[in-house]
């Protein structure tokens, strides 16, 4: 197939990009620059030049391939919101060029918070994901009744030797302050993935998924939030500590809300249905802390 995808020179993205052409896919990446362009065509990809904000590009790409593969986003979290404005639009876009043709609209999505337990993909995430303004999968749902093949990757924290996800920010925080600080207990819990096996389940998805299914990137269930602080001190070498929950919007500022959040997520129905099973031996923490090989 010839698949368009977004975000093909992103931390996931670029990685998606090769396991479609490990699959024998020919890529067309939207693509804002020229050193985008460059990089691209030097790795076998075509090249698009647009934007998520130009529609007309979005448009272009949708009607000229097989497929869809929306990796993009802004992560600026300082407008949250008007990313997630932009992601819907985009979504849009897609779906429109795509209506009655019965081709494949894959997007990417956050993960359901459910209380006491791990969520699962018969979950259904609330509008605004429980008061968060992203609204990619219910956006990309409705093209379904209009002859759209939509399915849904639902994401959690992505890591690799380089980048851990919102570990990340914690981690630029914590140097800044000179302290690794969790909340109470630390029991709320992360689930995480390597972006290599987000990357193969973006292609098992697209080679074999249903129209109307969410999948679960998700290797590991729920990782304590102690140990993540605990992890991060280790690689800062700085202290570790608890923050009463009164204290942690003080503490963290606008990562407060991350910092508490207990999200645990299971994949075992996307594995049973794909037959995708994430592969990669080193996990979340490793990467947090950088004791990974090499």
């Amino acid at each position: 197939m010839r698949i368009f995808l977004t975000g093909a020179t992103g931390f996931v993205g670029s990685a998606i990009l090769s396991e479609l052409q490990l699959g024998g896919h020919k890529v067309l990446a939207l693509v804002r620059s020229e050193r985008a362009v460059t990089d691209v065509l030097a790795r076998g990809a075509e090249a698009l030049r647009g934007d998520l904000r130009d529609p007309g590009s979005l448009r272009e790409g949708a009607r000229s391939c097989d497929a869809v593969i929306h990796a993009g986003f802004d992560h600026d979290f300082s407008r949250f919101a008007e990313s997630c404005e932009m992601d819907r639009a985009a979504i849009e876009s897609f779906g429109s060029a795509l209506q009655g043709t019965d081709k494949r609209l894959l997007v990417t999505s956050g993960l359901p918070v459910i209380a006491g337990r791990a969520a699962t993909e018969r979950d259904g995430l609330p509008p605004g994901a429980g008061g968060m303004p992203r609204v990619s999968e219910r956006t990309a749902m409705a093209f379904r009744e209009r002859g759209v093949h939509v399915s849904v990757i639902r994401m959690s924290q992505v890591h690799d030797g380089r980048k851990q996800g919102f570990a990340s920010y914690l981690m630029t925080h914590a140097r800044d302050v000179s302290l690794s600080a969790y909340v109470d207990a630390g029991h709320n819990r992360w689930p995480a993935i390597h972006r290599r096996d987000a990357a193969r389940l973006y292609a098992a998805a697209l080679e074999r998924g249903v129209s109307g299914a969410c999948y679960h990137a998700v290797a590991e269930t729920g990782i304590p939030m102690r140990r993540i602080a605990r992890a991060i001190g280790e690689r800062l070498d700085l202290p570790v500590k608890s923050i009463p929950s009164g204290a942690a919007s003080d503490h963290f500022g606008w990562l407060a809300r991350i910092a508490q959040m207990d999200a645990p997520a299971s994949s075992d129905w996307t594995q049973r249905e794909l037959d995708w099973h994430p592969r990669e031996p080193v996990g979340f923490i490793a990467n947090v802390s950088g004791t990974t090989p090499g």
